[in-house]
């Protein structure tokens, strides 16, 4: 039996989740599980299904196409192991992580290869058997070397970018080329906190917490819509070197989590939010 997920967002109206369960029902599809959601303010409505059985995909998404309203987007395909490229600048502790939960098998994807702008992490990653590739960024300008940076990824499958302290900022034109396909970690107080030493200045201001947030990239640099955030508590006795450790401890895990629900295909963008099926 083949297990494939079906992906509906469509202008909302009466009868939706019959007419799509019908269609399910008559290629003789099991549902293994599936959620919806009506995005009220848009009067969208959003869908995912996990199925199980034996169908023609392209022969669904026209007949789904053909019963739902106009401008429905279908998506059904067989549920495989998504393809993944991490940029990384010199910070360790998010790659690191990735390349752990990948050779334990516990990452949702593949992870083809690493590229940086630096030589700092290539030991860390030959270390896992992964190909790592070094494009410097000095003495060239920001085209040429993000040129250089595609033809690198040129070879490689990818579904997925994902930026694990990437620490440049890429042009409309790259962004472009991934949009809705490229995945960011950040602080999530970096908009009090802008420019040099971001832990030094949460420090000075006493913060009470230390968090991350994981979100796709736009053009808009660090507001592209949210896929996963979360917070950990700190006080008076941390410095600001235990506040920089909180804050990598949870870009960590908000960045494996964001990758989890995304390469699982759990993850709707609608407009500048998005749309979870955990």
């Amino acid at each position: 039996m083949t297990r494939y997920i079906l992906r509906v967002e469509c202008p909302d109206a009466t009868g939706l989740i019959f007419k799509i369960t019908k269609v399910i029902f008559d290629h003789g599809l099991n549902i293994l599980s599936n959620g919806e959601f009506v995005y009220a303010k848009r009067s969208r409505f959003f869908l995912r299904a996990e199925l199980e059985g034996q169908c023609d995909t392209e022969v669904i998404s026209e007949q789904l196409r053909d019963t739902l309203p106009e401008a429905a987007s279908v998506t059904i395909g067989v549920s495989r192991t998504k393809d993944v490229v991490l940029l990384v600048t010199r910070e360790s502790h998010c790659l690191g992580d990735l390349l752990l939960r990948h050779s334990a098998g516990e990452f949702s994807g593949h992870i083809h290869a690493v590229v940086s702008n630096r030589p700092d992490l290539g030991d860390l990653v030959e270390r896992f058997d992964v190909p790592f590739h070094c494009i410097p960024h000095e003495g060239v300008d920001r085209d040429e070397h993000e040129s250089r940076v595609l033809e690198t990824l040129d070879p490689y499958p990818v579904d997925y970018l994902v930026l694990a302290k990437y620490m440049r900022i890429l042009s409309a034109d790259f962004v472009g080329q991934f949009l809705g396909r490229m995945v960011n970690i950040h602080h999530s107080f970096l908009p009090a906190f802008v420019g040099e030493n971001p832990y030094g200045q949460a420090f000075q201001r006493g913060v009470k917490i230390i968090g991350a947030t994981a979100h796709f990239v736009t053009d808009d640099l660090d507001e592209g819509p949210i896929i996963a955030q979360n917070v950990i508590p700190v006080d008076h006795t941390h410095s600001a070197a235990d506040m920089a450790q909180a804050g990598r401890d949870v870009e960590k895990s908000v960045l494996a989590r964001a990758l989890k629900l995304v390469l699982e295909e759990r993850v709707f963008i609608s407009g500048n939010r998005t749309i979870i099926f955990d």
